[in-house]
């Protein structure tokens, strides 16, 4: 694909059989139009950032070459978390079957109503990081530094990783 831009997709989900749906979500964006899999992560176990009670969370992240442009790319993304069965209740931080967040997007700094890039909260979460390091070691996170220097700040709080995809 011609005027490709390169993508680091977080996924996760802690409903169902989470670590299959994670699996089906990254062949749907491998294959959604415009998109193309670069690396993939091993799947991690975490625990839940919300409320209490609920399964831990399965997650991973996803590197992609991309024609689309980052709201495009949020659009195709939301497409797949409802094709995966994702409610949006509004309730911050609940149980869900999937959740796709676009983590980053080449360098750009993004700030818009509906996509922040990159991702608001990249730089705390153990969950995103380690995987991210685990594709990308040496990626510098726009207007947070070397990814190496955020995961050294960042404490695993159980991460295992469960598989190697």
């Amino acid at each position: 694909m011609s005027g490709e831009r390169k993508a680091y997709i977080g996924l996760g989900g802690n409903l169902g059989d989470a670590a299959e749906t994670v699996r089906t979500a990254r062949r749907a964006i491998g294959t959604a139009p415009g998109v193309r899999e670069l690396a993939f992560s091993s799947l991690y176990r975490s625990a839940p950032m919300g409320p209490s009670g609920q399964p831990d969370y399965v997650n991973a992240v996803m590197a992609v070459a991309t024609t689309l442009a980052p709201p495009e790319l949020l659009q195709a993304l939301q497409r797949i978390e409802q094709t995966h069965g994702r409610v949006r209740t509004g309730e911050r931080w609940g149980p869900r079957t999937l959740d796709l967040d676009l983590l980053l997007y080449d360098d750009l700094v993004f700030d818009t109503e509906t996509l922040t890039i990159p991702h608001p909260g990249i730089a705390e979460r153990e969950f995103v990081l380690y995987p991210l390091a685990e594709i990308a070691p040496d990626l510098h996170v726009p207007s947070r530094g070397p990814l190496r220097e955020l995961v050294r700040n960042c404490p695993r709080r159980g991460l295992t990783v469960i598989a190697h995809d």
